[in-house]
């Protein structure tokens, strides 16, 4: 383990900054006193942007030009990929990051972009002295820490359900663009292997609570799955979405993100549940707060103000929580960004 020791400050590099959870990121990063370097694609988009320099460091490069990469990364001591569609993006931009000598974080919730950064860059970041974690977003870092947190002590568990509760879904355009992108059969765990998502997917219904109550939910597996089946031992892994948010985002008519308060956050609330079994015996954690896309940027903030303070058990390419302390990190969220409760352990 590394000392454990939180730096003041940093400079964190931001692809995709001028897009919709780009700028919750940059934001997040100014009010921790860190210095953001907005990356975009071009001066048009920076400038509507409107950050404000010298604050926010604001250059210009695209992921098929190495060279405007590394001249971007220039003093970075880490790399927050916002850019998705992550399959189009994460392999160019976590080979500049290990060049560069610094970690690398995506928020992609596609499975195969974070498995394919899993297995090719562990070993070069583990060499370059490191930390590369994909998928460190809503969809998948944060079911990870989730599941991590409830299984306690349990060195295994029998079967493990997420359960993502939305009041509904406006999606960005980022969003649409990578669904389209992203068409590869989804993984379940089943069995204790990795294996296709049934179809048609399991549906059934679920108590939430006061906030959003009873919904039917569909089995919809994201990059969690893959995460999560790197290090916890377990039969079956299966994780559920609220069908109403299903029934927004395939509807192409459902309108973007709505500003609902000062910080831009929207109206949106969501309660991820987990429930982990073994032996007759189960644990369960529950988790509420606000806007799926503004609670990403705390999120991977925190992940990277840990990497920066060195308070992570060692380098190379992994799931969170394999390196972080799972707790730990849920916890420094409260209260300002969630609601965070192990209701059974």
């Amino acid at each position: 383990m590394t000392e454990n020791v939180m730096v003041a400050a940093g400079t964190v590099a931001v692809l995709g900054a001028t897009g919709h959870t780009g700028r919750f990121v940059v934001a997040e990063l100014l009010r921790r006193g860190l210095r953001p370097i907005a990356i975009a694609r071009s001066a048009e988009a920076l400038a509507a942007a409107n950050f404000h320099e010298p604050e926010v460091l604001c250059r210009l490069a695209t992921v098929d030009d190495e060279g405007s990469l590394m001249r971007a990364l220039a003093g970075a001591d880490a790399l927050i990929n916002c850019a998705g569609p992550f399959l189009d993006t994460a392999d160019a931009l976590a080979a500049a990051a290990v060049k560069s000598g610094i970690h690398y974080v995506d928020v992609s919730a596609e499975q195969p972009s974070v498995r394919s950064t899993l297995e090719k860059f562990n070993e070069p970041a583990r060499e370059a002295g490191v930390a590369i974690i994909p998928g460190m977003g809503f969809y998948g870092g944060f079911a990870d820490l989730l599941v991590t947190a409830t299984l306690g002590d349990w060195a295994s568990a029998d079967a493990i359900d997420i359960l993502i509760g939305l009041d509904s879904w406006h999606p960005t355009r980022g969003t649409r663009v990578t669904g389209e992108r992203n068409k590869a059969t989804r993984m379940v765990v089943s069995e204790g292997r990795l294996s296709p998502l049934g179809l048609p997917p399991a549906q059934k219904h679920w108590e939430f609570g006061y906030e959003l109550g009873s919904q039917i939910v569909s089995e919809m597996p994201f990059s969690e799955i893959v995460l999560i089946s790197r290090h916890v031992k377990t039969t079956e892994l299966h994780t559920y979405l609220s069908a109403v948010a299903l029934s927004d985002i395939r509807d192409e008519a459902t309108p973007a993100p709505k500003a609902a308060d000062p910080t831009g956050r929207s109206a949106q609330q969501f309660v991820v549940e987990v429930v982990a079994r073994r032996e007759g015996a189960s644990r369960r954690t529950v988790a509420r707060g606000q806007d799926i896309y503004a609670f990403t940027a705390p999120l991977v903030c925190e992940v990277i103000e840990r990497l920066l303070g060195r308070q992570f058990s060692h380098a190379g390419a992994h799931a969170p929580s394999e390196i972080l302390n799972a707790e730990e990190v849920l916890i420094a969220l409260q209260p300002d960004h969630l609601a965070f409760e192990i209701a059974a352990r």
